[in-house]
């Protein structure tokens, strides 16, 4: 018993006495003498994580897998606390450039009903049908852009010289929307709410927002998910895009949302998700960044990790085509939690009779998507939209 502790038995038996009572007492108190961890986390938190069973997670057992997705995908909407929106997106091209293969426009665009706001859109020369892909930005922190991170801005100095140092540090110095537009793709990117257009957010300001959202009885990570499934439901509606070749893509938290949005989109055909996915228990552990709240607060659903776990919501996409990344040095992913959630998801395609179409890959290097890691994402991209549906 340390100093502190003795001196507050020792006042406590003195008030025992006082009191008329037994000071044997105070040397047997055994409580909870501090509640909250230098991490934030609950000193009750191996507890808690402990009664995480995730009961609509899959299992050898479900015998109706249509059923159980129908089932999943409902409960996690249901927790967006999002309502269906099937508001028209309404159209306004307000500028155009050619960039040799293809041309790139900025237009305007209702994402729901509540928010109009403006995507970048690379369209391939020559007749159509394309295939496509929506593509999701990271977090980072960096909040000045958000679409300008896949692709390369115009008649915007400040956001394409800070867009260009982003691909630098992450890219291998590429726009990653661009190098598949040239490839054949329209790619479409906007922004998440906080970020280029829709900012400026900070990083103190996240958690003053989802609360704010929350007392609203919404939710900003519900929020992001309707917005996601609505941008790839748009890409789907494009005249020169093929329906039935429209990929999500996403890196970091860009990967969260775009298993996701394959996950609760029937427009998302195929999936290509870099550096985000592990279990729960394994990422909520001293020392990872998802403990430090704001940063966490786009990918939190109350109450989600009461019936599904990271990998199961994941594995709603399932049979549908998905490449997963994992960076072997990536301190926000323990690998030990990364290939446990990679082996839940193997699971599922594989009771889909679809192991060929999930192939999660550990790179060697960290957090990043850069040209080898795209060019073998895109190449299997393009080997998935060649089969036969």
């Amino acid at each position: 018993m340390d100093l502190h502790h003795t001196i507050l038995a020792s006042t406590l038996a003195a008030f025992l006495v006082g009191a008329g009572m037994n000071p044997g007492i105070a040397a047997n108190l055994d409580f909870q003498k501090s509640g909250v961890t230098k991490d934030n986390l609950p000193v009750t938190a191996e507890r808690i994580k402990a009664r995480l069973d995730f009961p609509m997670a899959w299992s050898p057992a479900v015998k109706d897998l249509s059923a159980w997705q129908k089932a999943g995908r409902a409960k996690v909407w249901e927790l967006t606390w999002q309502a269906p929106d099937a508001t028209p997106f309404d159209v306004q091209v307000i500028d155009e450039i050619d960039r040799g293969s293809y041309v790139a426009r900025k237009l305007l665009f209702n994402v729901t009903a509540d928010s109009r706001v403006m995507g970048l859109l690379l369209v391939p020369k020559g007749k159509g049908p394309f295939p496509a892909a929506v593509m999701y930005h990271d977090h980072g922190s960096k909040f000045d852009i958000g679409k300008e991170k896949w692709i390369e801005t115009w008649n915007d100095p400040a956001r394409l010289e800070s867009s260009r140092g982003w691909a630098q540090r992450f890219f291998s110095g590429r726009f990653p929307g661009d190098e598949l537009a040239r490839r054949g793709y329209v790619v479409f990117a906007t922004d998440a709410l906080g970020w280029g257009d829709r900012g400026l957010l900070t990083y103190e300001m996240q958690q003053a927002l989802a609360a704010n959202f929350a007392n609203m009885g919404s939710s900003l990570a519900g929020l992001m998910a309707l917005e996601d499934v609505r941008a790839a439901d748009f890409v789907a509606s494009l005249p020169e895009v093929d329906r039935q070749r429209v990929a999500a893509i996403g890196f970091s938290m860009g990967a969260f949302r775009a298993w996701q949005a394959a996950a609760l989109s029937d427009s998302v055909k195929a999936s290509v998700a870099v550096n985000w996915m592990g279990t729960a228990a394994g990422l909520m552990v001293p020392g990872n960044n998802q403990l430090r709240g704001g940063s966490a607060w786009q990918m939190t659903h109350p109450g989600l990790m009461r019936f599904l776990d990271y990998p199961d919501v994941a594995s709603l996409a399932a049979p549908k085509p998905m490449l997963i990344y994992a960076g072997e040095k990536d301190g926000l992913f323990p690998m030990d939690s990364v290939n446990a959630a990679f082996a839940r998801m193997r699971g599922v395609w594989g009771a889909w009779q679809a192991s060929e179409r999930f192939e999660s890959k550990v790179w060697p290097g960290g957090h990043v998507f850069e040209a080898p890691q795209q060019d073998y994402a895109y190449d299997w991209l393009a080997r998935q939209f060649a089969r036969k549906p």
